[in-house]
């Protein structure tokens, strides 16, 4: 009964700190979204002030 214990001690920690560690990945994954939506924006208008008109996001990649 006590290395039923012990193994369920040892499984609960483990989710714990997985949890703990996808949360975290998860913070780190909304901060990076966020960043590149940013730069997406920033990229968009200067295009748009050097008269390009054409967002980054839009243009065909030179192969076409």
């Amino acid at each position: 009964m006590q290395a039923l214990e012990e193994r369920i001690a040892h499984l609960e920690r483990s989710v714990d700190d997985l949890s703990e560690i996808v949360a975290r990945q998860q913070d780190e994954i909304d901060l990076l979204t966020r960043r590149v939506h940013m730069l997406l924006e920033r990229e968009a208008e200067r295009e748009q002030a050097q008269g390009g008109g054409i967002f980054v996001a839009d243009e065909k990649p030179p192969h076409w």
